[in-house]
């Protein structure tokens, strides 16, 4: 658990090795404040959460320094954000609503206090922004900067919407932007200027986190959140329910932003739509005829399986650009778009 000792006089030039673990802790819990959800909160062994449903949606998820993002791509804070809403939105992927997270911050004795602070600052707003709190974590020497982050939340009475739950005849549906991310990065490694709200949901998505409980509560038969492609997590869906999704390409044209970014960089924007990763956009199924909540459009049909296997997703019938999205043991991302 992260404790809250006496925060020292810090410069910003400091390092982790010179701050000790004590001086790492202050900085990470300074920006904590109380609330009324987390009824022991840093400080003590353990964090005490209310749950008042009677039940406790619990997700866990890692950023590695490296792996998942880049100090040369992003800022310290937009790290702590990220970290924040990527676990936030497999909440919402649950129908539920987050109460609490806690966040382990992993760094190298050689790390500034400003990256530190920079972290902190963006984990206390992502939890804010997700409607939670920081009620705990813990801080680590490692090699390179990580966050593991486990966050819970609150089903609020609803049933857990699963993903295996999508059936033959109901609507696919979808939630928030498609491929704004991976262009944001694409910018970002081409070096060239322009596109900053691309870049900014590159940065940290900010994932449609209210339309998962609206899903819920409109009768939704199955959900996730677009963490690593529209094509892969919609296949994992389709596995999981025995079923097959059929989405309709015209449904799922760039937007005008995207088309734009594409052109100026020579890349395919409908690749971006298809494949690429970390929106954190939610997809569901809703039986037909369902009046869809705000904000989610309809983009497929799920099938039974016939000619084709269960888990496969055709786009306008063609099954081959189910190929792609993100894979945490692939080797090379280039098939990923990232």
């Amino acid at each position: 658990m992260f404790q809250e000792p006496a925060s020292p006089a810090q410069s910003p030039a400091r390092t982790a090795a010179e701050l000790g673990e004590d001086g790492v802790i202050a900085l990470a819990v300074a920006g904590v404040r109380p609330d009324p959800r987390v009824l022991v909160g840093p400080g003590d062994d353990a964090a005490v959460v209310a749950a008042a449903d009677g039940r406790t949606v619990i997700s866990s998820d890692a950023i590695v320094e490296g792996r998942h993002f880049r100090f040369d791509l992003t800022t310290p804070e937009h790290v702590g954000r990220r970290a924040m809403a990527q676990n936030a939105a497999d909440i919402a992927a649950m129908g539920a609503v987050c109460t609490a997270f806690t966040v382990t911050l992993g760094c190298p004795p050689e790390t500034g206090a400003d990256v530190i602070a920079g972290i902190a600052r963006g984990t206390t707003r992502g939890a804010a922004d997700a409607g939670g709190a920081v009620a705990g974590g813990d801080v680590v020497r490692t090699d390179q900067v990580l966050l593991a982050v486990t966050v819970l939340g609150d089903l609020q009475g609803r049933a857990p919407v699963l993903l295996s739950g999508a059936r033959s005849g109901d609507v696919v549906a979808v939630c928030g932007t498609l491929g704004h991310s991976a262009a944001g990065l694409a910018v970002l490694l081409a070096g060239v200027g322009g596109h900053e709200g691309l870049v900014e949901i590159y940065r940290c998505p900010v994932p449609p986190l209210a339309a998962g409980p609206r899903a819920a509560a409109a009768g939704a038969t199955a959900l996730t959140d677009v963490s690593d492609g529209l094509l892969r997590d919609a296949r994992a869906l389709a596995k999981a329910s025995g079923v097959t999704i059929a989405l309709d390409g015209a449904r799922l044209d760039p937007d005008a932003e995207l088309v734009a970014c594409a052109a100026a960089l020579g890349a395919d924007a409908h690749r971006w739509v298809r494949t690429g990763g970390e929106d954190h956009a939610l997809l569901a199924t809703f039986p037909l005829g369902t009046a869809l909540p705000d904000g989610w459009r309809a983009i497929g049909t799920v099938l039974a399986p016939g000619p084709l296997p269960a888990g496969t997703v055709t786009v306008d019938g063609d099954a081959g650009p189910a190929a792609g999205g993100w894979n945490t043991f692939t080797e090379s991302d280039e098939e990923d778009g990232r």
